[in-house]
């Protein structure tokens, strides 16, 4: 089922080439290069001036939920009022639940692994059901994504994998039996689904997971090519529509980047970033995609992290556009070169 397209809420500017235009609006996520409201704030001031997207992406408020706080009086407490701060920004919400960890597919949660929980268990996932649906009624995202990645968590995940199927689907159903509308979407990480990534080789596709979860609408991507490409320029121009070749299926990018720096097998620079923001503009025309989302604006900076700080962490700490005093990297001008274009869905 096609979804229609998110709706404008604001264009490119005035140094536009003409006749530049592009299907896809753009932005960031809330996420601060420190955990401090004043970083928060900071960097939204910042990124909204050239965005029109806002992305919350992160794992359910475990915790709270199993403690017994009802997900009305979480968002209440902790997004209701940045949801609004973002909107008076113009920027349009999109949501995505995480159902296992994010930085590491093969796990749990964090907080259901510090709890001795499982999202195999029907009572954890239907505390995720509960939330989702209380997102959807409080907050009204545009988009609402369900699950996170769903290939690299089969790779990495096989026992989680079914109890992740049923939860998503489980709250797709839910959703609609409550009559929302809103746009649901499922993500796929590119780089597996192109065999880079997860420990097969050569194209393997998204498939399966197309079937595991017809509710989709929109197909989310998330997208670390320097995991598997030296070069920008390598990457294939078809990078992103030969996943739905063949498929009426709108996509967006919902998460992804280049790190700016090397670190472990990844050899990068600052001009690498550019040119993949700039090369991002030729993959993102081949499959009229609706959204380029980046999850951050400004580098992580590792330091204020609350321990245990992920082993992985600083291989994706450097992705920002801006380093985490907000001084910006080249990429961010090759950012504002395509967020120039006339946006025209």
């Amino acid at each position: 089922m096609a979804a229609a397209p998110l709706a404008a809420c604001g264009s490119g500017g005035s140094d536009a080439a003409p006749g530049a235009t592009r299907s896809w609006q753009m932005g960031f996520s809330p996420n601060p290069p420190r955990p401090t409201v004043q970083s928060v704030l900071q960097g939204i001031d910042l990124w909204s001036r050239r965005a029109e997207l806002a992305i919350i992406h992160e794992e359910v408020p475990w915790t709270d939920l199993l403690a017994g706080k009802s997900p009305d009086a979480i968002l209440d407490d902790d997004k209701v009022a940045l949801v609004q701060y973002l909107r008076s920004k113009g920027l349009q919400l999109v949501f995505m639940g995480d159902l296992n960890d994010g930085l590491a597919r093969e796990s749990e949660a964090p907080k259901l692994r510090a709890a001795g929980r499982s999202i195999t268990e029907p009572a954890v996932q239907q505390l995720y059901r509960d939330y989702l649906l209380a997102v959807d009624r409080k907050l009204r995202p545009a988009v609402l994504g369900l699950v996170a990645e769903s290939n690299l968590i089969r790779v990495a995940a096989p026992a989680l994998y079914p109890a992740i199927v049923k939860t998503a689907n489980d709250t797709a159903a839910a959703l609609r039996s409550a009559g929302s509308t809103t746009t649901l979407l499922a993500s796929v990480q590119v780089e597996t689904a192109w065999g880079r990534l997860g420990g097969a080789a050569g194209f393997i596709g998204i498939a399966a997971d197309l079937a595991d979860f017809p509710f989709t609408q929109t197909l989310g991507l998330s997208s670390y090519p320097y995991f598997g490409w030296t070069q920008p320029e390598d990457i294939p121009t078809d990078y992103y529509s030969r996943l739905v070749a063949g498929r009426d299926l709108p996509v967006m990018v919902t998460e992804g980047g280049w790190a700016s720096a090397s670190g472990g097998s990844i050899v990068s620079s600052p001009q690498l970033q550019a040119r993949y923001i700039t090369r991002q503009a030729a993959l993102l025309d081949a499959v009229k995609a609706r959204a380029l989302l980046q999850l951050q604006f400004a580098d992580v900076d590792l330091a204020s992290v609350p321990p245990p700080v992920p082993a992985n962490l600083p291989l994706f700490a450097s992705i920002g556009l801006a380093d985490s005093d907000f001084v910006p990297k080249p990429a961010l001008a090759a950012w504002d070169a395509l967020f120039a274009r006339r946006y025209a869905p």
